[in-house]
């Protein structure tokens, strides 16, 4: 069924099929490289080209020896660990560092709410190589400034450790748990908040029990974000890890400069199933976040 009105112009037709269009090429245009990766995860030979058993789909041409190598590989495996090991902690601080910061910003009698807003989601705006930059040398310095103190000389650097990869992949994904929860907390009802308090909640209890389920969706959604920003992360971990912490896109990118195999590619297509599967959760989320408060029909 069109979406056009039975009255619409020429103009508007022409403008309507043509927007479609232009998008539609646009989608083709971003989804392209997907589709050449997929099938070239299952190449028998160890090519980054399509062979011409491949192109006649003979069965020989095709194989999964790529999906093996990976689950079988110690350099892979330790790689995917190590992801395995950091996603999920920087999940769990950018989760709850960042729905505090919405909660507290959204509250109109804060002061500079605009200018500490711009400052928290700066990692979003900031070039990565910069942040990694500043992450580096920060983390490498022993000394902490103190005001009206001088130096604070500490007994380690969080340079190639375990926390300090954590801590710098928390702070790439706290933007997105601030927008996606004050996003949530625009159309939330302040007196919920006043009323449970008026029973005697304190705010504790008011923020599990009265808060917290309605912004649910938002702040699941900011996790999954940040899961993603960490998850796929290199840049940052290239400058404030080590060898120990050797994560699974840095393994993609010492591959390609190093080992060109194409096991990459069949990485590279898990992942893609892995953020799909993500993207289709969050939609869900979405819909929920927006039936809760009563902005589509249930």
């Amino acid at each position: 069924m069109s979406g056009l009105p039975p009255y619409a112009s020429t103009g508007q037709r022409v403008w309507y099929y043509s927007f479609r269009v232009i998008c539609g090429v646009i989608f083709f245009f971003l989804i392209a490289p997907i589709l050449v990766i997929i099938p070239l995860s299952f190449n028998a030979e160890n090519f980054f080209t399509f062979t011409p058993e491949m192109l006649a789909f003979d069965p020989a041409g095709y194989s999964t020896k790529h999906y093996q190598d990976f689950f079988t590989n110690s350099d892979w495996q330790l790689a995917l660990r190590n992801s395995l090991k950091i996603a999920p902690v920087a999940t769990i601080l950018s989760v709850s560092l960042g729905t505090l910061a919405a909660i507290g910003l959204s509250q109109s009698h804060v002061p500079f709410r605009r200018a500490i807003m711009a400052v928290l989601i700066s990692p979003m705006i900031v070039p990565l190589i910069i942040s990694a930059t500043g992450m580096y040398f920060f983390y490498s310095n022993p000394y902490i400034p103190i005001p009206f103190y001088g130096k604070l000389e500490l007994p380690f650097t969080l340079t190639g450790t375990y926390w300090g990869v954590v801590l710098a992949h928390a702070a790439l994904g706290i933007p997105f748990v601030i927008i996606t929860v004050t996003a949530t907390l625009v159309g939330f009802d302040q007196s919920l908040t006043r009323a449970a308090a008026n029973m005697g909640a304190g705010p504790v209890t008011t923020f599990f029990r009265v808060q917290m389920p309605l912004i649910l969706p938002g702040v699941v959604s900011g996790g999954l974000f940040a899961f993603i920003t960490s998850f796929d992360e290199v840049v940052v971990v290239l400058f404030v890890g080590s060898a120990g912490q050797k994560t699974l896109p840095w393994q993609m990118f010492t591959g390609l400069r190093e080992q060109i195999s194409p096991t990459i590619l069949a990485v590279a297509t898990i992942l893609i199933a892995v953020s799909v599967a993500l993207l289709f959760v969050l939609e869900m989320l979405r819909r929920r976040s927006e039936r809760l408060r009563g902005l589509s029909p249930s």
